[in-house]
């Protein structure tokens, strides 16, 4: 039997202070993941549906194909629940994770998490250190290492909704001009998708409409024993016309 409590890893980070934690679940005994910034629970791994549906939903939106030829990017690393959904999808062909803070991407690279070997050892995933947010702006696009790049799907899991962001200047990526730069980054027909832990926002909604050919809210409900009973997150989805590249965007491969 393992420690009841356990903190793996704590680092001071430009946004606070973060923890990588693990405790034994009074009931089944299984080790629960959680990570923590500051007093703040960012995520745990007691409670995935979300971010597992927020792949699931995003990359249904893409027509199947004979091979592997998706290109997905997902904004924000976390414990890995997200991008182990895509790279569970035998359509992706390359999957790139820009996440921020360069002690969870350690985390995985050290396999203190559940999911880092499966995620290091893909030759399809390649985990990237950078600022998904300033990254969306760029004309330049989300992958450094290639200049101009376009993605079939885009999925987004960092702040806790369009209205609670984890920093100020991440707001501006959930307004129209925002979202038209990063629709830049994806090619005709291509997928945005986010997660929030609030409730679909009709503000929210009519921003994506003014960008996306087509746009949804799925809510995803699943049982929270905390609660005794559920609990519900909001993915939406948004998807470009086919056939034609975003405004101001050129055709690249």
């Amino acid at each position: 039997m393992g420690l009841r409590f356990e903190e793996i890893d704590w680092r001071p980070t430009p946004i606070g202070e973060i923890s990588l934690r693990r405790r034994r679940h009074p009931v089944s005994g299984d080790d629960v993941y959680e990570v923590k910034l500051g007093d703040e629970f960012l995520m745990s791994s007691l409670f995935t549906a979300g971010e597992i549906a927020l792949t699931e939903l995003g990359l249904a939106e893409l027509p199947d194909a004979d091979g592997p030829e998706l290109d997905v990017a997902v904004g924000g690393l976390g414990l890995g629940y997200t991008a182990q959904a895509a790279l569970d999808d035998p359509r992706v062909r390359s999957l790139t994770v820009i996440e921020a803070l360069p002690e969870v991407i350690d985390w995985h690279r050290r396999h203190l998490v559940p999911l880092g070997a499966r995620l290091t050892s893909d030759a399809r995933c390649r985990l990237t250190h950078g600022d998904f947010f300033a990254l969306a702006a760029d004309p330049r696009g989300l992958d450094p290492e290639a200049p101009g790049r376009r993605f079939d799907a885009i999925l987004l899991d960092v702040d806790h909704s369009p209205r609670h962001v984890l920093h100020p200047r991440h707001a501006a990526l959930y307004r129209p001009a925002g979202l038209r730069a990063l629709a830049a980054h994806l090619r005709p027909g291509g997928v945005f998708a986010l997660w929030s832990n609030d409730p679909p926002d009709e503000p929210f909604m009519s921003a994506l409409s003014e960008v996306f050919a087509h746009t949804a809210a799925q809510v995803v409900v699943f049982d929270n024993a905390r609660q005794d009973g559920t609990s519900t997150n909001t993915v939406y989805v948004a998807r470009t016309s086919p056939g034609t590249p975003p405004a101001g965007k050129v055709p690249s491969g």
